[in-house]
C-alpha cells in the first residue's frame, strides 16, 4: 500500500507546529507567571554595570570612526585575497602565463601597502595626538 506524497511532510509540519506551540506557550507562560513592577529603578537606564551619567549624545572623535572604517576596508580586502588563493595553482593553466597569478597579488598588496603608508603618514593610528573628549 503506498501512502500519498504529501503525508510524507507531516513529521516536518508536527515538529514545526511543536516548535511554534513551545514557543508560543513559554511566551505567554511568562507573561501571566511573571512580576510586572515597574519601578524607578527598573525604569532608569543602565548600561555595562555602570549607572548613566550626563547626556547620551556625547561627542566622539572622527578618528574612532575613521578607525572602524579602515577595519572594515582592510577586512574586505583580506577576502579578496581567498578566491585568488583557491585558485591560485590553476592560474598558469587559466592565464598561460606562469607567474601572471603571483605578479597579481604583489600588485594588489603593493595598492594595500600605499594605503597602509598614507593611513600611518596622516597619523590616522596615533591615538596619543587625540583630543576629542571620548
Amino acid at each position: 500500500m503506498s501512502v500519498p506524497y504529501n503525508w510524507q511532510y507531516l513529521p516536518l509540519l508536527l515538529q514545526i507546529l511543536a516548535a511554534f506551540g513551545l514557543g508560543l506557550g513559554m511566551a505567554v507562560g511568562s507573561f501571566f507567571i511573571g512580576r510586572h513592577r515597574n519601578t524607578p529603578t527598573k525604569l532608569d537606564t543602565y548600561e555595562c554595570g555602570i549607572v548613566s551619567v550626563g547626556d547620551a549624545r556625547a561627542r566622539f572623535s572622527v578618528r574612532f570612526y575613521l578607525v572602524a572604517m579602515l577595519f572594515i576596508l582592510f577586512d574586505v580586502e583580506v577576502v579578496f585575497m581567498m578566491p585568488w588563493a583557491v585558485i591560485y595553482k590553476q592560474l598558469p593553466t587559466i592565464t598561460g602565463s606562469k607567474f601572471f597569478g603571483f605578479w597579481e597579488m604583489i600588485v594588489y598588496l603593493g595598492f594595500v601597502a600605499v594605503g597602509l603608508f598614507y593611513i600611518v603618514k596622516k597619523g590616522i593610528l596615533d591615538w596619543s595626538t587625540d583630543k576629542a573628549d571620548l
